[in-house]
C-alpha cells in the first residue's frame, strides 16, 4: 500500500480525492493523510515516517508549497514530491523542480493524469527504498543513487549503522579467470568486457546457487563470502562447480585469438571482520571482509594455476572428511613470513 500526503488549503481537494479514488482506498492500494499548508505537512510528515509521495499545492497560507519542498530533505529525503497547482507557468514549474520536485501537474486536476504520475513516483521511491534496504542488508557493495538516498546516508542514526561492524565465522572464495589480462591487449575492449562478463555470470550463478554473496569483483577475479551453516562446504561445492563449469565452456573464438576459459581458486575459513569499510564524508563504502583469513585465501588463488584450487592445513582439516584432497607441500606465500602447508581440492 502506498502511503500519500496531500497537501492543499482548498477542502474541496480533499473530497475529490476521497471521491475519486475510493476503490483504491477500499481496497488498501492507496492510503491519503491530508494537510492544509507546509507547516501542517511537516508535522504529518513526523508523525507518519512511512509516507511514500507527497502531492502538494503553492500557494497556501502559513507555509507555501515552495518553501514545503525546501524542508522536505531534512524531514524525510525519501519523500518526493508532486506539485499540483494552478500556477502552471514556467518560472513556477522551475522554481518547484529546482527545490526538488519529482514533477508538476497543474490544475484543475486530470485524475487519470494524476494517478499515472502518483504511481511513476510511488515506483521511483519504492526504487530507493529497495536500495536503501539492500544497503542494510549488506546484499551488495555499492550502489550509485541519487542524491536524497546520500542525503539519507549523512543522517546520524544511517551512518551509524553503516559504519558497525562484527566479527564472524565464515568462509572467503577467491576465483580468478586465468590468463585474460593477456588478452586484453589483443581483442577490441567491448569484446574483453562482453566475454568476462559472460564468464562472471557463469561464476556468480554457482556461487549464489550454494548461498555464497558476491563481495567484489576485482579486474578478472571474484571474491565471494559464505556465512552460515556448512560455509566452508558450500564454498568447496561452489568452487568444484565453477571449475568444471568453465572447464566445460567452449573455446572461445574471437576472430583473431582463440581462449580457452580456465580459473583458479583459493578458499580460506575462519574469523573475519565485516563491516562496511571506506569513506563515510565520500559516502562511498564497501561492505566487505577483511583480515588475515581474507588475505590468506586471496595469496592461495594467487598460488594456485589453472584448473587448481587451493586451501591451507587448518582448513584442509575442515574439509576432508566431506572432500578428497591432495597435498602439494609447503609454499611460500606474499607477505607470509614462513611457508604455508597447500593442499588442491580434487573432488
Amino acid at each position: 500500500m502506498a502511503k500519500i500526503l496531500v497537501v492543499d488549503d482548498e477542502e474541496d481537494l480533499e473530497v475529490l480525492v476521497k471521491q475519486k479514488f475510493r476503490r483504491k482506498i477500499r481496497e488498501n492500494v492507496y492510503e491519503f493523510v491530508f494537510a492544509r499548508n507546509g507547516e501542517e505537512a511537516l508535522q504529518k510528515v513526523k508523525e507518519h515516517p512511512d509516507l511514500d509521495i507527497i502531492l502538494s499545492d503553492i500557494n497556501m497560507p502559513v507555509m507555501d508549497g515552495l518553501t514545503l519542498l525546501g524542508h522536505l530533505p531534512e524531514a524525510n529525503p525519501m519523500l518526493k514530491a508532486v506539485v499540483v497547482s494552478a500556477y502552471g507557468d514556467m518560472q513556477n514549474i522551475r522554481m518547484a523542480m529546482n527545490r526538488g520536485a519529482f514533477d508538476f501537474i497543474c490544475k484543475p486536476v486530470d485524475f487519470e493524469d494524476l494517478e499515472v504520475t502518483m504511481q511513476k513516483t510511488i515506483d521511483h521511491v519504492r526504487q530507493l527504498q529497495e536500495t536503501i534496504k539492500a544497503i542494510k542488508e549488506n546484499n551488495i557493495l555499492k550502489m550509485y543513487v541519487d542524491e536524497n538516498v546520500l542525503n539519507f546516508m549523512t543522517h546520524k542514526e544511517f551512518e551509524s549503522s553503516l559504519l558497525k561492524n562484527e566479527v564472524l565465522n565464515a568462509t572467503v572464495l577467491f576465483v580468478d579467470v586465468c590468463g585474460f589480462t593477456s588478452i586484453t591487449e589483443q581483442i577490441p575492449a567491448n569484446t574483453v568486457v562482453t566475454i568476462l562478463n559472460e564468464l562472471f555470470d557463469k561464476i556468480v550463478k554457482e556461487i549464489i546457487a550454494q548461498g555464497g554473496h558476491v563481495d567484489k569483483f576485482m579486474g578478472d577475479a571474484v571474491m565471494a563470502v559464505f556465512r552460515g551453516d556448512y560455509h566452508l562446504d558450500r564454498a568447496i561445492d561452489a568452487a568444484l562447480t565453477i571449475k568444471d563449469q568453465l572447464g566445460d565452456t567452449v573455446e572461445i573464438n574471437t576472430g583473431t585469438l582463440n581462449y580457452k576459459p580456465q580459473v583458479s581458486i583459493g578458499i580460506n575459513t575462519g574469523e573475519m571482520v565485516s563491516g562496511n569499510i571506506g569513506s563515510a564524508s565520500l559516502k562511498r563504502l564497501d561492505y566487505t571482509v577483511i583480515g588475515d583469513v581474507v588475505n590468506l585465501a586471496q595469496r592461495l588463488q594467487s598460488a594456485a594455476k589453472a584448473g587448481q584450487i587451493l586451501i591451507n592445513d587448518d582448513t584442509y582439516q575442515k574439509a576432508k572428511a566431506s572432500f578428497s584432497c591432495q597435498k602439494i607441500g609447503e609454499v611460500s606465500l606474499k607477505n607470509k613470513a614462513n611457508p604455508v602447508m597447500v593442499y588442491e581440492v580434487l573432488e
